[in-house]
């Protein structure tokens, strides 16, 4: 699992850099995480996620404290998630997440991204289960025994833990993530989690190489230029440069 996080790291780093409409983005999720499990973090642990994440992307207070205002008053958009599935550039497997008040408009969006970058659009289930749906806590300062022993001892479902230079990367089934983030913290008082989310990671890679290289990137790019597009997952392996 390590390479293929890796390379999904490497593909954040990307995406990141192209999200011009990042504050928008998790705005938005913020909005529908505090709407959905109410509005304060100590009780509600994926908007707790989400906040620290923003606050990591410097995205500003203010942002923040809007979404969820407007979350508290119950007004504002009705937002509903949807996710698209396909095939990119060199025939490597794509899965995207979106948060839309119009699917017609979205899809249509997501469908445009894959047509003029000669890739294909499926159907749901279509890769999703070439990828593991994860839990993934990253941190630092901790043994590898003892995280493994709390998490046990909490009746964790762990997939998997790693270890590299005194970093500990701890993953689950994504239906875990609450529990094994409670019993992180119960465990390890004052833990600071470098990352705290929930991705698809590919099972497999496959190479995107030659004229394919700049078509994927255009691709990313035209997706995550898209306001209702929230991530994108794929399991691109690209030449080293």
């Amino acid at each position: 699992m390590g390479r293929a996080y890796q390379n999904r790291k490497e593909s954040m780093a990307k995406t990141a850099a192209a999200k011009t409409k990042v504050y928008s983005k998790y705005g938005r999720e913020i909005y529908m995480a505090a709407k959905s499990g109410g509005v304060d973090p100590t009780a509600n642990l994926t908007l707790r996620g989400l906040i620290e994440r923003a606050k990591k992307d410097q995205v500003p207070g203010h942002v923040i404290d809007k979404a969820i205002d407007k979350a508290k008053g119950g007004a504002g958009e009705d937002y509903s998630p949807a996710r698209y599935e396909g095939y990119g550039p060199g025939n490597c497997m794509v899965i995207v997440d979106c948060l839309t008040d119009n699917p017609n408009r979205t899809f249509g969006d997501v469908r445009l991204a894959f047509t003029k970058t000669k890739c294909k659009i499926g159907t749901p289930g279509v890769v999703a289960h070439m990828f593991d749906h994860c839990a993934i806590f990253a941190f630092s300062g901790h043994d590898e025994e003892a995280v493994l022993e709390a998490l046990m001892e909490a009746d964790v479902d762990v997939t998997d833990i790693e270890t590299e230079d005194n970093n500990v990367t701890v993953f689950a089934p994504n239906t875990e993530y609450a529990k094994a983030k409670q019993a992180l913290e119960a465990a390890f008082e004052g833990i600071e989690f470098e990352v705290d989310e929930i991705q698809f990671l590919p099972k497999t890679t496959t190479v995107v190489a030659g004229d394919d290289i700049p078509m994927f990137e255009k691709f990313l790019d035209m997706l995550n230029d898209l306001d209702d597009v929230q991530n994108v997952f794929h399991n691109a392996e690209l030449p080293e440069e």
